[in-house]
């Protein structure tokens, strides 16, 4: 129904009672009760929230929870408006702020959700309040375009877009930062006096608090802080991909950058030199988190990164990273062996440290002392003692697992096996009755054996001491809300073939594919779980580890006595529906194999 006609009035709680009835969505019996309460919700509550608070299912097919976002769907189609939901990640605060008002915009409950050059989108929850559209074409010249949107979001992000927007004006303005060496690119501007910022400015403070609380909302496991020539760039990495969600005048950027160094008890002045620090805070749910700082000097200034590391990773069971049955029993078989060294292998970023604290999380009991050097420490742990490698006074991985011999260690991790020195450590350590655990970097678990050979540790302590390998990888999991079962097209068999190559895993009837809802950003996928390759160091494995091994027989070996390979972990994945087929073949390297 669009109806130009009707005169300008907020809407009723009656009026879109009465439409829900007349649409299927809810019962008369229930209009009529919500009706008979609604002195109870006051007059200014909007009747889609206070209908959302009600928590009906769909009276008609689909059935469905009436959430105030499907409500809010449903009533831009009622009244012939566009419907938008408002991602804050894709809105460029400074530019809508610019707009109008904040006073303005909260008088008629409406937010720019978009400017362009000819047009301005307008979100608005009131559909027949319109006075407003004539008196901004007048005085912007420009198409205004209204959409319907969340009547709380619009609420929520009216007061935080012109806050936020009205701090970055206001930093901007105090002048700029050039204390080191902040770029070599920098432009010299004569005339022009450039002042020092404050980095407990509350301007600065507000901004890099709200910078938190929209990454810890996204699930963004990273922040980059990035400088380019003219302003600052702001990203968040979610689910593995890197998305651009800000542009901040450059002065902002470095005051912010001060700002977060100073809470990361890093040193401020400092600029030409990479730091690494730390901060613990929690989430606007409450939830404590620690974000890892690492600092970078670049052509145009200092790059920020914030890793965001979740202490609830430590608490989950193998099976929510993504263990199969198969991959839970191969793993508890070594791990549950007192000692001797398990490798875990995959690139950056393939969710290895993810496994090894949830492995020493279960492993650490009472009876059992857990010591860890690492480089640097990526979460804080009260169960285990840790230690972080100190370059600055040439404490290394070797010295480091030297030193824990002697803390009379039950579980030893190291972070990494980088050099002959910290292998012949973590192999002496194996030998006299611990357990060790320590990561590789190397594509699949095979490859670990020749890379400790190649190392230059001889095969008879590699046969005595490795319990096994587990190579892994993480994959984006479709979103659980809007993923869609499709028949196998031509060149998905040809993809999947070439996927599951050279073994004959049989070829599903039907794969799942990427929709992309609000709950997902539109991307299809929400989340991420780990593929695994794990190789138990057998006595047949054993005869084939040699100075000079043949990597092709050892493999063979393996997947004869079990080793699922990664490719083909990830194929079991796509046919259970927990993630795409392109998802799997980007991710799994390919198989010498094949």
């Amino acid at each position: 129904m669009s109806d130009k006609n009707i005169g300008e009035h907020r809407l009723a709680l009656s009026e879109v009672l009465d439409w829900m009835v007349e649409d299927g969505l809810v019962s008369q019996e229930a209009a009529d009760v919500l009706k008979s309460e609604r002195r109870l919700y006051g007059g200014k509550t909007h009747p889609l929230i206070v209908i959302a608070d009600q928590k009906w299912r769909q009276a008609g097919p689909p059935v469905r929870l009436l959430t105030l976002e499907v409500l809010t769907e449903w009533l831009a189609g009622r009244t012939g408006m566009d419907y938008q939901h408002i991602d804050p990640l894709k809105i460029d605060f400074t530019g809508v702020a610019e707009v109008m008002s904040s006073a303005y915009a909260a008088r008629f409950g409406i937010l720019p959700v978009q400017v362009t050059t000819r047009e301005i989108v307008i979100a608005t929850a009131e559909p027949y309040v319109r006075e407003w559209v004539e008196e901004l074409q007048n005085i912007l010249r420009k198409q205004i375009r209204r959409v319907m949107a969340n009547p709380e979001d619009i609420s929520r992000y009216l007061v935080e877009f012109f806050n936020l927007a009205k701090s970055v004006k206001k930093a901007a303005a105090k002048g700029e930062v050039t204390a080191g060496l902040s770029s070599f690119e920098q432009l010299v501007e004569l005339g022009k006096v450039n002042k020092q910022f404050d980095a407990n400015d509350q301007h600065i403070v507000h901004i890099v608090d709200w910078l938190w609380q929209y990454a810890f909302d996204q699930r963004a496991s990273d922040i980059h802080i990035e400088p380019r020539r003219n302003l600052g760039i702001v990203r968040f990495r979610i689910d593995g991909v890197l998305h651009q969600v800000y542009q901040i005048p450059m002065a902002v950027m470095n005051a912010m950058t001060s700002r977060i160094k100073l809470l990361g008890r890093m040193d401020v002045i400092e600029k030409r030199r990479p730091q690494d620090g730390r901060i613990k805070t929690r989430t606007p749910a409450g939830q404590e988190v620690e974000l890892r700082l690492s600092t970078l000097p670049t052509a145009f200034g200092e790059k920020l990164v914030m890793r965001i590391f979740d202490p609830e990773v430590l608490v989950r069971d193998f099976r929510s990273l993504g263990f199969s049955d198969e991959d839970q029993a191969r793993w508890k078989q070594m791990t549950g062996t007192p000692n001797g060294i398990i490798l875990v292998t995959g690139p950056t970023g393939s969710g290895k440290t993810t496994t090894l604290y949830t492995t020493l999380k279960q492993l650490a009991t009472p009876e059992v002392n857990v010591c860890t050097i690492e480089d640097p420490i990526e979460m804080v742990e009260a169960a285990f003692n840790q230690m972080q490698v100190q370059h600055s006074i040439e404490l290394g991985f070797a010295d480091g697992v030297r030193a824990l011999m002697r803390q009379d260690p039950d579980i030893v991790m190291i972070g990494e096996i980088r050099d002959l020195e910290t292998a012949e450590m973590a192999i002496q350590a194996a030998l006299t009755g611990h357990l060790v655990l320590s990561t590789l970097h190397t594509n699949d678990a095979p490859s670990a054996i020749t890379r400790l050979l190649d190392l230059g540790v001889p095969a008879y302590l590699i046969n005595s001491t490795l319990l096994g390998v587990m190579a892994q990888r993480l994959v984006r999991t479709l979103c659980p809300h809007c993923k869609k079962a499709v028949p196998m097209r031509e060149e998905q068999r040809v993809a999947w073939r070439s996927l599951v190559a050279p073994w004959k895993s049989a070829e599903p009837t039907q794969i799942w594919q990427p929709v992309g809802c609000l709950e997902c950003r539109m991307t299809g996928y929400s989340g991420r779980v780990g593929v695994y390759e794990i190789l138990v160091n057998s006595p047949e494995i054993r005869r084939l580890i040699k100075p000079v091994t043949e990597i092709p027989k050892l493999r063979e070996q393996a997947f004869r006595e079990g080793m699922r390979p990664l490719r083909i972990s990830g194929a079991l994945k796509v046919a259970q529906g927990i993630t795409s087929l392109e998802e799997v073949i980007k991710v799994a390297p390919p198989s010498d194999d094949s």
